[in-house]
């Protein structure tokens, strides 16, 4: 290893045995259960302030950031962003207001009588004034001028340009706060996009006739290079190839635009109606960002792809940065006791992606024309941008925003907002981002380091019982200057905001395990706390590991089943099934005792029994009722003051080993007929069948009883022989009962 690399670095490895909780020689035993929470699929049910959850598994502190202005007049949504040196233009919905903001000041430009004003987060007093019941709704409605500004960017000279769309739909350009109108468009209603190529010429999609534009640099010489037959034109980017690339909304199709030709061929068909954002990367690869406006957040997050075998060599930047200024670096003991219902992923092998019905995908299309899909995820996409090698994704209806990295397949939340609905703009400037809301609006800022504070709260942890928590491990690197904290609180509702959960315990730092001081209870939340001294460092967790101990349980016998073995050579055994479960997950041995109904001992048929079934014989007792008794024990799993067991009864079961009697008999002799009466009786079993045959015939005649049913222990029958012929003759009975005991008889007849 190399010793330079861990220069003033410490390594702490801790090797904890399992938890044993300590009782006296009364109480009952405890099995131990340690949950782990890994993987990004798993942590994400838990709830993020100020810390990303990647799709590795790990969880570290946001991006730093500030909301710079939540405060924008008549503004639902901000739809686009440009930065130009330090200042920032914000296009907005629905009364197409421009606003720009600069050195704390937000400054509206568009329409005309702007006013400046500081900006900022309003205060709890004004939000309630906002909110208050003396606003004018109508006239608010009246106010709309159901203008938008969908699409901005800057021209070669640094201009800004802005598309307003509604009724009167045109292309402005602004200096100096003052804007000229250098395009009207008469047959159009909508400038979704606005791009420019490396000449500086400018390029519109518009709608609702899916048409794309070209003016040179100064904004003259429009002329119209494709109409496409889709409804909308909604992304625009131009390649360094010369050719300008289409989103469209309807058909979801990339065009490739040939300006100098105006023609254009098709050079992807997504599966998803409307390609909100195109954008060209560093490396030259094309990103589009396919969605439906009717996607609903209906998954968690990640889960729309299923997992691979293996993936690509990760980049270790950012935990080499996190981890080579000394600091701590946290095991979880390796253990073979019960796992929870969340372990820690493996691999799993290698299978199709498939495509849940509604989800919006992040296409990669390279130089050649060969597509393949980066991102996926069950939500709207509303806008792309690139940073530090990674995608920027910013969606709806949850206000996140999704780095992608597609070199390393690993994606992450770095950031939700809380209050709005979707994340409908992005802009970035060196190593800042810009990001706009909506429902409500607002500009927030990211700023490169990490936020100094971020708090990770679990999802529900379930002992099945009520529990004693035990400690809490980690698998974390944390830095010199950082540090994790926790707390928790327990309750035996599974619903977080019942008021009976106790209160969160005192933050306690995470140095080695730590011993939970919540209550007795059978759902356990504990609360992480990542905090850093240096906005270039953040402590990195990678798996969380929960003891809980439930205290010994008995076992429960859930049925006990006997029946007769229905077999050649089982006549007279019984198979005695039973189920039995125990909570403790103990290992479980069974006893056999049984009975005759009436009698109140019990004899022991068997012990010591780790089969589920047993085969009895029952020629082994005398005939009658029998009642069968399992008892489960746990005492493979306990101590002998500690061990407990459960027990059930089986229904009485019939042993019958003889068969039936005849009680009664007469024979009557008419002529060449013969009339055979029996009267027939069995102590336990129905009477199951008469057969009979004449001077040794192989062929047996049954019959029926007198009532024609088989259904009692006592049964009359009459059987008829007629066309005998004169001298002796041998009538031969085999009698049955249900349980299959079966007697012969015969009886000499002559005929005179």
């Amino acid at each position: 290893m190399n010793d330079k690399f861990h220069v003033n670095y410490t390594v702490v490895l801790l090797t904890v045995a399992l938890l044993c909780m300590v009782f006296n020689s009364t109480s009952p035993a405890v099995t131990s259960k340690i949950t782990r929470h890994s993987g990004g699929s798993e942590l994400l049910k838990g709830k993020i302030e100020n810390v990303v959850v990647d799709s590795r598994g790990t969880i570290r502190l946001s991006s730093d950031w500030e909301t710079v202005v939540d405060e924008f007049e008549d503004v639902w949504s901000i739809n686009s962003i440009v930065v130009s040196g330090g200042t920032v233009y914000v296009g907005t919905s629905p009364n197409g207001g421009i606003y720009k903001y600069s050195l704390g000041q937000l400054t509206k430009i568009y329409p005309e009588n702007s006013q400046e004003k500081p900006a900022g987060k309003k205060t709890e007093e004004q939000k309630d004034a906002n909110d208050s019941d003396d606003v004018n709704t109508v006239e608010d409605e009246e106010y709309l001028s159901n203008e938008h500004i969908f699409a901005m960017t800057t021209d070669v000279s640094g201009r800004l340009l802005a598309g307003i769309s509604g009724e009167n739909c045109r292309l402005c350009r602004f200096k100096n706060n003052k804007y000229e109108v250098i395009l009207e468009l008469d047959d159009d209603k909508y400038i979704f996009a606005i791009a420019l190529d490396n000449s500086g010429n400018i390029y519109l999609g518009t709608g609702p006739e899916g048409k794309v534009y070209q003016l040179d640099p100064s904004g003259k010489n429009s002329e119209l290079i494709y109409d496409s037959l889709d409804k909308n034109i909604l992304s625009l980017a131009a390649g360094k190839d010369g050719f300008i690339y289409a989103g469209s909304d309807s058909r979801g199709l990339v065009y490739k635009i040939d300006p100098r030709t105006k023609t254009a061929t098709v050079l992807y068909d997504s599966e998803q109606p409307e390609i909100t954002a195109l954008l060209f990367t560093a490396n030259g690869d094309l990103h589009a960002a396919a969605t439906s406006a009717k996607i609903v957040q209906a998954q968690n997050q990640f889960a729309a792809q299923l997992p691979l075998a293996g993936r690509p060599e990760e980049q270790k930047e950012e935990d080499t940065k996190s981890t080579t200024k000394g600091g701590l670096k946290l095991k979880i003991a390796n253990t073979t006791v019960i796992v929870g219902k969340t372990p820690a992923k493996r691999p799993t092998p290698a299978r199709p992606r498939t495509r849940p019905g509604q989800a919006s995908y992040i296409y990669k299309i390279t130089k050649d024309g060969f597509v393949t899909d980066v991102f996926s995820e069950a939500a709207v996409f509303f806008c792309l941008a690139e940073k530090d090698q990674k995608l920027l994704v910013g969606t709806g209806n949850n206000a996140q925003l999704f780095t992608v990295e597609p070199a390393s397949e690993q994606e992450a939340i770095v950031f939700e907002d809380e209050e709005a609905s979707q994340i409908t703009a992005v802009a970035v400037r060196k190593e800042t981002v810009y990001l706009g809301t909506a429902n409500p609006a607002k500009l927030i800022k990211l700023r490169s380091g990490f936020t100094s504070k971020g708090t990770y709260t679990s999802d529900l942890i379930d002992a099945g019982q009520p529990a004693q928590w035990g400690k809490l491990q980690i698998e974390a690197d944390i830095p010199q200057g950082c540090e994790v904290l926790v707390a928790s609180r327990s309750g035996n509702v599974k619903d977080v905001n019942d008021p009976t959960f106790s209160e969160w315990t005192e933050l306690v730092e995470v140095t080695q395990p730590v011993q939970l001081r919540c209550p007795l209870g059978r759902f356990c939340q504990y609360k992480l706390v990542l905090q850093s001294e240096d906005d270039s460092l953040s402590p990195i967790i990678r798996e969380i590991a929960v003891a809980s101990s439930v205290p010994n349980l008995a076992p429960k016998v859930e049925s006990v089943d006997v029946s007769p073995i229905a077999a050649p050579g089982k006549q007279g055994e019984f198979k005695i099934s039973y189920k039995a479960k125990d909570d403790n997950g103990d290992k479980l041995i069974y006893k056999i005792d049984f009975r005759k109904v009436g009698r109140t001992n019990w004899i022991e048929l068997k012990d010591e029994l780790e089969a589920d079934n047993f085969e009895w014989d029952g020629k082994t007792v005398e005939d009658g009722r029998y009642e069968i008794r399992v008892t489960a024990g746990d005492e493979r799993s306990n101590t002998t003051t500690t061990k407990l067991t459960g027990t059930r009864i089986s229904e009485p079961v019939v042993v019958d080993n003889t068969p039936p009697v005849i009680k009664k008999h007469s024979i009557d002799k008419n002529s060449k007929t013969i009339t055979l009466k029996l009267q027939v009786s069995d102590e336990f079993s129905a009477i199951g069948q008469i057969q009979y045959t004449v001077d040794s015939n192989a062929e047996w005649i049954g019959t029926l009883p007198d009532d024609l049913v088989y259904d009692t222990t006592d049964e009359d029958f009459t059987i008829v022989i007629d066309k005998l012929e004169a001298g002796e003759h041998i009538i031969a009975v085999r009698i049955s009962d249900s349980s299959g005991n079966t007697i012969y008889k015969t009886f000499e007849v002559n005929i005179s």
